[in-house]
């Protein structure tokens, strides 16, 4: 008898490209049959088999209460009794961009002023480039090796990501004088930045940036560069984006960028993007920023920016409720929760002599098998990756499910209690063997 999910992959297949709708689902990089999955509650998942898995994806982040998580289901279905879709504003809109603003500051440091609504990260990150662009009337973005940000034209240049874990320089389909426009240097170097701006500071729009890359695995900025991408930009004139699509309301209750303004990295990033976390779930994303640079966007300013369902009222709904249930306490919760399954991770692979690193951004972690964790794209890319398969089959084996590349964070939820964390930490030893056993 075969299982539900091969031949659900079989059928996907033969109507869907690859069978996914998303290349990282595909199973690429740790081979097997990806799980196609039925329902989802708390911190758990159950795919079409019946097999049920504590969940270390949290649909890759949004899912920071845990699944379906009756309050912002509620609101959701309130939402869905009201229309599922107008096209024109709402009050909700109003009050969700309120929220975003108010929860992005560090004591009377606003770096949000205004707030616009779209549909997915890849949108927010276009059109926060697209803005910078009209802002400075320059062309040229620069990005650094490893970082993701969605999949528009001119961003896949050494992604991470699904890129990453597909082993692709780029994406066809993208034309060579659009590539051009995007300069891609290597991460955590102030070398590179400089460098770069010496050579072509007048004519560069933006530095687009992940607060902390966690789509190369979890690589976080040396202490001080955030702040020195800030500082080098504007010395030339130009904007930092910062790209908070992951780690927005994820790590804490302002984002990577609120971490580390307590952590004394005081800066100040022109525009601001948001996904996962802040749609609770939904599809929906933002971008922020300060008002002046904000207003250039249509219908205020020369900027064009439009979607039928951007401030989609059942996203907003979810948007909502995740981020007013989004306590400090929920944020200490998972936060101390990180910091317990990280040091059982590193404790299993260091009792089965596995070469290996545990890095971490806030409550954001993973492993690399590597001596130490991997401050760029090279060194993320260096690692001993065929030890991750093993790894990952063994875990899902016993009920643990992990993101199916070594090239993404682990994420973990309010629902994750102790049964929950102990079960984890008992099948970590055994993976940590069948890692051990790997041959390239």
């Amino acid at each position: 008898m075969t299982d539900r999910n091969d031949d659900l992959f079989d059928a996907a297949r033969a109507v869907i490209p690859g069978g996914v709708n998303s290349p990282v689902r595909a199973y690429g990089s740790v081979g097997g049959t990806p799980r196609f999955l039925a329902r989802a509650e708390g911190a758990t998942v159950t795919d079409a088999a019946g097999s049920v898995y504590l969940d270390l994806v949290a649909s890759w982040g949004p899912a920071l209460l845990g699944h379906a998580h009756p309050e912002i289901v509620a609101a959701v279905q309130e939402a869905a009794t009201r229309g599922l879709s107008f096209g024109a504003p709402t009050e909700g809109e109003v009050e969700l961009a309120a929220l975003i603003a108010d929860r992005v500051r560090h004591g009377e440091v606003r770096p949000v002023e205004r707030v616009r609504l779209v549909s997915t990260g890849t949108e927010a990150t276009m059109t926060a480039i697209r803005l910078a662009r009209g802002v400075t009337g320059r062309d040229l973005l620069v990005k650094f090796a490893g970082h993701y940000h969605g999949h528009s034209d001119g961003l896949l240049a050494a992604a991470g990501s699904g890129v990453a874990t597909l082993a692709l320089p780029g994406s066809a389909g993208v034309p060579a004088p659009i590539a051009a426009q995007t300069l891609v240097i290597d991460y955590n170097s102030p070398e590179a930045l400089a460098a770069v701006f010496a050579e072509h500071g007048e004519r560069i729009a933006a530095v687009i940036v992940e607060a902390s890359a966690a789509n190369m695995g979890v690589v976080a900025p040396v202490p001080g560069f955030n702040r020195l991408i800030a500082e080098t930009a504007h010395a030339h004139g130009a904007l930092m984006i910062l790209d908070e699509v992951l780690t927005g309301f994820r790590v804490h209750p302002a984002g990577f960028w609120g971490l580390q303004q307590e952590a004394g990295e005081e800066y100040l990033p022109d525009i601001i993007t948001f996904g996962k976390v802040v749609g609770g779930g939904m599809p929906l994303a933002a971008l922020g920023g300060r008002a002046e640079v904000m207003d250039r966007l249509a219908p205020t300013g020369p900027v064009y920016q439009a979607g039928t369902l951007s401030g989609n009222p059942l996203s907003v709904a979810a948007g909502l409720a995740t981020l007013r249930l989004a306590t400090p306490e929920v944020y200490a919760q998972i936060d101390a929760a990180a910091a317990r399954l990280s040091t059982a991770l590193d404790g299993a692979l260091t009792a089965a002599g596995v070469v290996h690193a545990v890095p971490r951004a806030g409550n954001l972690f993973g492993v690399a098998f590597a001596e130490r964790a991997p401050r760029d794209y090279a060194e993320a890319q260096a690692q001993q990756v065929f030890r991750y398969a093993p790894f990952f089959h063994a875990m899902r084996e016993q009920g643990v499910a992990l993101p199916p590349s070594v090239f993404e964070a682990w994420f973990l939820t309010a629902a994750h209690g102790e049964a929950e964390l102990a079960a984890i930490e008992a099948a970590l030893p055994q993976a940590a063997e069948a890692a051990a056993r790997a041959t390239a």
